[in-house]
């Protein structure tokens, strides 16, 4: 299921997020009974909890993601977006044996994405130090590459009189 659920997450607003509809699925339940039990309990959820897309970000996701539009069988109102700890928030909401396995599920692909991108941000640094040590090694080296990439100097013109022989 973790494997799943990670497609599901998007980068919205340098947040990673799940949408309503999404969780919705998930849990079973329709996306309007997951939203009315989070007003319910909104001071449960604050603005890096959980929060509304704007139209442009809702346009855009429907546009890579293919969703329907409002006016085909879509949603009336713009779509709510959960990070990680709103997802975790919603386990206290929603009491159903299936929502906290939904919940770990989604707590465990969160946490590998965030694996994901720390291993992929440690490779960079490593490649960083390996380059300036490299560099600093074999300056010479490439100083010497360079000078035989670099463009021959033109020749230069002769001053004075020539005769044509």
């Amino acid at each position: 299921m973790p494997d799943s659920i990670a497609s599901l997450i998007l980068s919205v607003r340098e947040h990673k997020v799940l949408l309503d509809s999404d969780l919705a699925t998930l849990y079973g339940v329709e996306t309007k009974a997951l939203n009315r039990a989070v007003k319910r309990n909104l001071d449960r959820f604050p603005e890096d909890f959980m929060f509304q897309l704007s139209r442009e970000e809702a346009d855009s996701l429907r546009f890579q993601s293919g969703t329907s539009n409002t006016g085909r069988g879509g949603r009336r109102y713009l779509p709510y977006a959960f990070t990680q700890e709103g997802v975790a928030m919603l386990s206290s909401v929603l009491h159903s044996p299936r929502a906290v396995a939904v919940n770990i599920g989604i707590m465990r692909a969160f946490i590998r994405i965030r694996q994901m991108a720390l291993s992929v941000e440690e490779l960079a640094r490593k490649v960083g130090v390996l380059e300036n040590h490299y560099d600093e090694q074999f300056k010479f080296v490439f100083d010497a590459i360079r000078q035989l990439l670099a463009p021959p100097d033109p020749p230069r013109k002769r001053i004075g009189f020539h005769s044509e022989d």
